[in-house]
């Protein structure tokens, strides 16, 4: 079976729970693929996105993963870029659904306000999820629509 892939990036406001969710990733089986940045020293969040969406859109990875302090700056980022589906979750059911009925292919979590253990049950249970289809992906289709326009 291959190795699922996921790309991961962060600001330095979420460089620390990056870390500790590319270890999580890793201990689960999946190859984390870190997209920067690697330290504190301030830096620009819309470059991560960037790279991260990127990653997902041209198929080097399945998902995409983005922290910075609070997650809502790595979220509006990252759904400007066309074919990302970005949610910022804060607990595992939004985690969830937001796979199951919004096929979102990147989740946004915030350092500063969510702690270690949650934003680990987080991740799994996003990872966890399948996409429901259906009348879900009616609902995605029109809103993807929204990029022609």
């Amino acid at each position: 079976m291959e190795k699922r892939i996921i790309a991961i990036g962060s600001d330095h406001g979420g460089v620390n729970l990056k870390g500790t969710i590319k270890k999580f990733l890793e201990w689960k089986g999946f190859e984390a693929v870190d997209l920067g940045t690697f330290d504190n020293a301030s830096c620009d969040y819309p470059d991560y996105a960037k790279k991260v969406c990127d990653a997902v859109n041209g198929g080097e990875a399945e998902c995409g993963i983005l922290v910075c302090g609070t997650g809502i700056g790595m979220s509006m980022a990252a759904n400007k870029i066309k074919g990302i589906r970005a949610a910022h979750v804060t607990d595992t059911y939004s985690a969830r659904m937001t796979k199951e009925h919004n096929n979102a292919n990147v989740i946004c979590l915030g350092e500063r306000i969510t702690g270690c253990d949650l934003a680990l049950e987080i991740v799994g249970a996003y990872l966890d999820a399948e996409f429901q289809g259906g009348r879900h992906q009616n609902r995605i289709d029109k809103f993807m629509a929204f990029e022609t326009v």
